[in-house]
C-alpha cells in the first residue's frame, strides 16, 4: 500500500488557485511533521512548506504569502492551498514526512501546471 497519495493538481492560468490534498496510510502520521515538496523538470526536488504535528508552519521564500499548508490529523490528511500561482510554480508536487532525511517512499505526486 502506497503510504502517501497526492491529488488536486491540474492546469491553471497565472494568478489562479489550486488546492492539493494528501492522504496518509501510515499509523505514525499524527506524530510526524509533514512537508509538501515539488520537483520541476530538470531541477532538484525542493521543500515548499512544512507543518509540525502541532500545526506550526514554515514556507519557502518563493511561496510565502501565497501558499498555505494545513493538516487534519483525524483524517490523516495534509493540504496545500496555492493562490496567486505563477508559471515558476509548475512542478510535480509531493507530500512526505519532514525533514527530507526521514521521508518514506515517495508517491506519484500530482502535476501542477501554471500557464502564463
Amino acid at each position: 500500500q502506497v503510504p502517501l497519495v497526492e491529488s488536486g493538481g491540474g492546469l491553471v492560468q497565472a494568478g489562479g488557485s489550486l488546492s492539493l490534498s494528501c492522504v496518509a496510510s501510515v499509523s505514525i502520521f499524527t506524530a510526524r511533521a509533514m512537508g509538501w515538496y515539488r520537483q520541476a523538470p530538470g531541477k532538484q526536488r525542493e521543500l515548499v512548506a512544512s507543518i509540525s504535528s502541532g500545526g506550526s508552519t514554515n514556507y519557502a521564500d518563493s511561496v510565502k504569502g501565497r501558499f498555505t499548508i494545513s493538516r487534519d490529523n483525524a483524517k490523516k490528511m495534509v493540504y496545500l492551498q496555492m493562490n496567486s500561482l505563477k508559471p515558476e510554480d509548475t512542478a510535480v508536487y509531493y507530500c512526505n514526512f519532514f525533514p527530507e532525511r526521514v521521508t518514506t517512499a515517495w508517491g506519484q505526486g500530482t502535476q501542477v501546471t501554471v500557464s502564463s
